[in-house]
């Protein structure tokens, strides 16, 4: 992947919705080498698909919460059901394996507390393995975005 790449995805990452034409113009590049690029990177895997960027309060998700989870034990089954179970919650929009005092963390959006409550009750603790659970409320965001820095 060459800088014009990184380009094309960085252009992409701002405005999903950009003409060819347009993304070609503001990489600096005529339309067809453009879209030939942007062909190679899907096909590739370095761009690996297209979304609409939605506010989770309007769609009525009010409270995005990062949980840290700490496994009792870490047999190869425990962890492949956690990671099974957990990969199968929709409110749950990341999970990832961590080095440090927690296995993984937990990027959840639900409508409010009492939905949060019900999260950990009904779909959590019936895991089974689960050590430890650390919750965070966001209440501010302070930067969010999709932009990948410029390496250049």
């Amino acid at each position: 992947m060459d800088q014009k790449d990184r380009q094309i995805i960085r252009a992409l990452q701002r405005e999903g919705r950009i003409t060819n034409q347009d993304l070609a113009e503001l990489v600096n590049l005529s339309p067809s080498p453009c879209l030939r690029r942007l062909r190679n990177l899907e096909k590739s895997g370095a761009i690996q698909g297209f979304s609409a960027l939605a506010d989770a309060k309007t769609y009525g998700l009010g409270l995005e919460v990062y949980v840290r989870i700490r496994l009792e034990k870490h047999h190869e089954d425990v962890v492949q059901n956690f990671e099974r179970r957990v990969s199968a919650m929709q409110e749950v929009l990341e999970c990832h394996m961590m080095t440090g005092q927690v296995d993984y963390q937990l990027r959840v959006l639900v409508a409010g507390l009492d939905a949060y409550e019900n999260f950990v009750r009904n779909k959590i603790h019936p895991i089974g393995g689960v050590g430890s659970i650390e919750t965070s409320f966001v209440y501010g965001t302070v930067k969010k975005t999709a932009v990948f820095p410029d390496l250049g």
